[in-house]
């Protein structure tokens, strides 16, 4: 699936990925391929992002790994809308 996340200053990722796990203002929660089409805000935390994930030079050093090997972007809130296996997060 493709996961694109977008902040006020740039977009700073764009590529495949295999799961996104976000948190939500219920909980975390995490999106697989082919997940039902869903919106919903979100809260101070972390995006991990599971997959081959490269990110762009200028935004390195936004990103972690954690100790899975997972990609992480901690953000302070925003929105995220899964729709025919494409994510689109807008963060702050």
């Amino acid at each position: 699936m493709y996961l694109e996340i977008v902040s006020p200053e740039a977009t700073l990722f764009t590529g495949e990925v295999t799961a996104v796990t976000v948190p939500g203002v219920k909980g975390e929660f995490q999106m697989l391929n082919n997940h039902a089409p869903i919106i919903s805000l979100l809260e101070e935390g972390n995006v991990k992002i599971k997959g081959n994930v490269t990110v762009d030079k200028n935004y390195e050093s936004k990103f972690t790994k954690d100790a899975n090997g997972d990609t992480v972007l901690h953000i302070t809130s925003g929105t995220v809308e899964m729709k025919n296996n494409r994510i689109i997060i807008l963060a702050d």
